[in-house]
């Protein structure tokens, strides 16, 4: 498959990305996990040097995961490969490192430079090529002095190009007033299509990230019906806006939405979740899905959907057909 572009930022990279939410560690916001657990600092360091080596170059974090934590295992991991890298990570959030909880939200320029700042000594480096502001929802009118900010530091060399991560297509245009803004991160799976998200991102010519393209992990054979999460992981303990997970385990209806199509990610030799990734770059030519992982085998089976490439169109019909019967 080609290379994905952002807009005339003069990156491109590969179509599949790696999220590094998972890497962070466990962090709350008061009992609430937004975690996904404990994790091997020295497995993470390996899965990213095996995706590396795999010819993955997109690497998506944020400050708040693990309150700091992701990006410094993602910078210790690079080390050596930066110029190689795209690097990316996002704003908006603060935290309390030493609690490892989630406070208030700022969106004032001001705390932007602070956090970039920040996010570039902890993955040691001087710039980053993508940076993301990572509250969904705030009313566009208030993020107008942030576009301003943003294309300062695009000047400065202090950051490539940078986006919104948000669902709503409005939000997203609104920040095309920005002339090096060429992204937009939202969520994308095989269950949960984004039509005018990514009508509006093709229009634009612009590179769409996608998060939760397994659905939070429930596509996978991992979870089943009986499964159980740990009180530490946000799908063990799901907040409002959770729906693939709830009471600790996977939504019945969600599940059963999965399993209707699982034979069909899984033909021709592929996984039901590299079936998804697969459905994903068949949907549109501007997606980059980003699979989060917390170890090198992970890493491994989801780089090997590259091998595969797109679903065909048959079965993109298919599994339209049987989701048109079964939305929950």
């Amino acid at each position: 498959m080609d290379e994905r572009g952002f807009g005339s930022s003069g990156i491109a990279v590969p179509p599949l990305g790696m999220g590094c939410w998972a890497i962070g560690g466990p962090f709350w916001a008061g009992a609430q996990p937004l975690g996904w657990g404990q994790v091997d600092d020295d497995e993470s360091r390996k899965a990213i040097k095996k995706a590396f080596d795999l010819g993955i170059r997109l690497f998506d974090t944020a400050d708040v995961y693990g309150t700091g934590h992701s990006e410094r295992i993602l910078g210790q991991a690079l080390a050596g490969h930066r110029g190689e890298a795209v690097i990316a990570s996002k704003w908006g959030n603060t935290y309390d490192e030493s609690r490892r909880a989630l406070l208030d939200p700022d969106i004032t320029p001001q705390y932007l430079r602070r956090a970039l700042e920040a996010s570039l000594r902890r993955l040691r480096t001087d710039y980053l090529d993508i940076y993301q502001f990572h509250l969904a929802d705030i009313e566009p009118a208030d993020t107008m002095p942030l576009i301003a900010e943003l294309e300062s530091l695009v000047a400065a060399g202090k950051i490539r190009t940078y986006g919104w991560s948000t669902d709503d297509p409005q939000r997203a245009a609104a920040w095309s007033a920005g002339a090096h803004c060429t992204l937009v991160q939202h969520e994308l799976n095989v269950l949960a299509d984004a039509p005018e998200m990514l009508a509006f991102i093709e229009r634009q010519g612009w590179a769409s990230i996608n998060r939760g393209p397994l659905a939070m992990g429930l596509i996978s054979d991992k979870y089943g019906s009986a499964s159980r999460l740990p009180d530490d992981d946000v799908r063990g303990i799901e907040p409002d806006w959770m729906r693939y997970f709830t009471g600790g385990g996977p939504a019945p209806d969600w599940l059963s939405r999965r399993d209707a199509i699982r034979d069909l990610l899984a033909s021709g030799g592929r996984s039901p979740v590299q079936g998804a990734l697969a459905w994903i770059w068949a949907r549109s030519p501007a997606t980059i899905p980003i699979p989060g992982f917390r170890t090198a085998e992970q890493v491994q089976q989801n780089a090997a959907a590259l091998d595969y490439g797109p679903l065909r169109d048959s079965e993109m019909a298919e599994i339209d057909k049987i989701l048109e019967r079964r939305s929950p």
